[in-house]
């Protein structure tokens, strides 16, 4: 929510000071097309920050007066000055690990998977893991064969790394590829047990295939764990700063200065604390507990924590999960996949397991965050909501993804005070074949349907999901305002954002999201000083042009952390 200052008289050319009279700012950055996000004064000249917060917005003229002996002074050149963008949903550790690891989002085919997977093999020690994540299926160019229902046999990547175990995350993070080394190491075998929730996908023979889908994951995943496990305390650490160095600068390449992590696990979150006392860790983190820890009230109470270390970890939520992805067909939906006859998807949580994660959420001041990407999904987990808030519509719980939602349900959102946290890449990411998984029916009454969430007046947040998609926050505005597919089609563009509506999802709704509206997302006096410069103006810019906009300045907290200007110092 924006705030308002009702008793002031705001002008293009009038200041506001937040704090006592003639302050001198430590930076000014003027010349620019401030774009506030702020309703009291939408746009501005200028800005001056003093200790880490704005201290004032206003006319160049104005604002240059709070210039002192020791300021720096930065000649935006007439750019786009923003808030900083808050990240609304990704997995910040993830992030770090596939910037280090085999990114396979742009691979053409299998073949392709195979090439880079055989050069890393080439490289490594015998018996290290291969980690890759991003392939999928549905976005290769040439058709697939042998295949079990669409998906790549092991054999091809155990030919070209005997030696090292593999293992190749599926995009949507719901799946996963594993050579014979891998399952081996699993102890896979014909009689291994499918897990509640999973899929372990087989051939004719009942020999895995090499997929392992949603909870299935966990019997590999637990493999590489115990791998990592053999690695000495320093080894892990000096791995860990790799995936967060690699984490934290790429999010202030991209302008985001505040990132909302879908799941950590408590140790992480220790090693969040350690980096931050370390002064490693340079972007804010609003974190969800992983919903694989222990989820009672007492282990929330000791691990809550609000605008610590500085305003830069908050720890106030639990992530759940109802369902799997629709890429992999373990979206839980309510009538069967338009391509599978025979599946409805999956379940992966008991919902009385999320009910109960609900009681304790609520017991001890949690905001809780279900995954839930199926129209089943959504349903059920608004009926959880529905029975532990008691009417209560102040709580701001969410629900991840929100992406396929039946008309029956879209409304209850907004009544239940349930808070939509979407990924409009993940629109135009997906949409060339979701008709072809749920019919054209489904996709057009339900996919993605941001403006019937808002028109019913329910509050949006907006994410890229990374590592899933790229974190890009300026493809996630194009994608929000234009809904255009690769293949240059619009998918049901009458649920598409207006620019304004864009830039507020990806700032100021995902402060709110995160109870931070008061601290961040807006360009308001007193309140932090985080902003990027771009190299355009998002709200002006041709549409064919906004994905060639650059971020070119990053302030976190005051100070310049990212600088691609390369001139503008006065």
């Amino acid at each position: 929510m924006v705030k308002k200052y009702g008793l002031l008289s705001w002008a293009v050319s009038f200041i506001v000071l937040a704090c006592h009279p003639k302050p001198q700012a430590e930076l000014i950055i003027h010349n620019a097309q401030v774009i506030t996000l702020d309703e009291a004064l939408p746009t501005a000249r200028a800005v001056a920050i003093s200790r880490g917060r704005i201290l004032a917005v206003g006319a160049d003229s104005v604002v240059m007066r709070q210039r002192g002996a020791r300021t720096r002074v930065i000649d935006a050149g007439g750019r786009m000055v923003m808030p900083g963008f808050i990240e609304g949903h990704a997995h910040f550790m993830g992030l770090g690990q596939s910037l280090v690891t085999l990114d396979l989002r742009d691979a053409t085919d299998w073949r392709d998977i195979v090439q880079r997977v055989a050069n890393a093999a080439a490289r490594a020690d015998s018996g290290a893991w291969i980690i890759g994540r991003g392939w999928h299926q549905e976005k290769w160019r040439r058709p697939l064969t042998p295949h079990v229902q669409g998906y790549p046999l092991h054999n091809d990547l155990s030919a070209v790394s005997p030696d090292n175990p593999v293992l190749l995350s599926h995009a949507s993070g719901h799946g996963l590829m594993a050579n014979a080394r891998a399952m081996a190491a699993a102890g896979i075998t014909a009689d291994t047990p499918t897990p509640q929730g999973g899929v372990i996908l087989r051939d004719a023979h009942g020999a895995a295939t090499g997929v392992f889908l949603e909870n299935a994951e966990t019997l590999i995943y637990d493999a590489y764990h115990r791998y990592q496990q053999q690695q000495n305390p320093g080894q892990r650490h000096k791995n860990l700063m790799k995936q967060l160095t690699a984490a934290t600068r790429h999010c202030l390449e991209n302008g985001v200065t505040t990132f909302h992590d879908a799941g950590a696990s408590y140790n992480t979150i220790d090693f969040y604390k350690k980096a931050l006392a370390a002064d490693s860790l340079h972007t804010r983190l609003y974190v969800m507990v992983a919903p694989d820890e222990k989820l009672d009230v007492a282990h929330f109470k000791k691990y809550k924590l609000i605008d610590g270390y500085d305003g830069m970890l908050t720890v106030r939520a639990v992530k759940q999960y109802a369902d799997g992805a629709l890429g992999s067909r373990g979206a839980w939906m309510l009538a069967p996949y338009s391509d599978q006859p025979g599946s409805v998807g999956q379940n992966v949580t008991p919902m009385d397991s999320i009910a109960r994660v609900a009681r304790a959420a609520l017991e001890a001041g949690f905001q809780l965050c279900t995954h839930a990407i199926g129209d089943r999904a959504n349903r059920e987990v608004l009926n959880v909501y529905e029975q532990a808030l008691h009417g209560a519509t102040d709580r701001r719980w969410r629900v991840e993804h929100a992406q396929h939602i039946d008309p029956a349900d879209q409304p209850r959102f907004a009544r239940l005070g349930v808070i939509a946290s979407m990924q409009t890449v993940h629109c135009t990411s997906d949409g060339a074949w979701v008709p072809q998984r749920i019919g054209m029916d489904r996709a057009r009454k339900g996919a993605y349907v941001w403006r019937n969430l808002l028109n019913s007046g329910t509050r949006l947040a907006n994410g890229t999901d990374a590592p899933v998609e790229r974190l890009a926050p300026i493809e996630n505005f194009y994608a929000a305002v234009t809904r255009r597919l690769h293949n240059g089609q619009v998918f049901f563009g009458e649920q598409k954002l207006t620019r304004m509506e864009a830039l507020q999802s990806l700032t100021i709704w995902n402060a709110y999201a995160g109870f931070q509206e008061k601290e961040l997302g807006s360009l308001t006096p007193g309140k932090r000083a985080d902003m990027i410069v771009l190299s355009q103006n998002l709200l002006t810019v041709p549409e064919n042009l906004i994905q060639k906009t650059k971020v070119l300045l990053t302030v976190l907290d005051g100070k310049v952390m990212y600088d691609h200007l390369k001139k503008g110092d006065e």
